[in-house]
């Protein structure tokens, strides 16, 4: 009796997964999940690039630093803004 009660159980358990699951993969195929899917895309590129252009602004202040402490005489003039880089379109 309990060896049958088990097997319901882990079917019921595996009914109500395969139901989530397959409701959550319509839902990432329709309309409204595909623009979800892409604003979250667009928001993961923008913070990508941010990040980058963090750091690239810190690597190019340590390499101007460096370069300052090994040759003064350079003496280049701080930018007045980070340095980003420039979109070509």
């Amino acid at each position: 009796m309990s060896a049958r009660l088990a097997w319901f159980v882990a079917g019921a358990a595996a009914g109500v997964y395969s139901s989530v699951k397959a409701k959550r993969a319509a839902y990432r195929l329709s309309m409204p999940g595909l623009i979800d899917q892409a604003a979250a895309l667009g928001s993961g590129v923008r913070a990508f690039r941010a990040e980058m252009a963090e750091g690239m602004s810190a690597q190019e202040q340590h390499l101007r630093q460096r370069l300052l402490d090994h040759e003064p005489r350079l003496a280049l003039t701080e930018p007045t803004e980070p340095s980003e880089p420039k979109d070509p379109h």
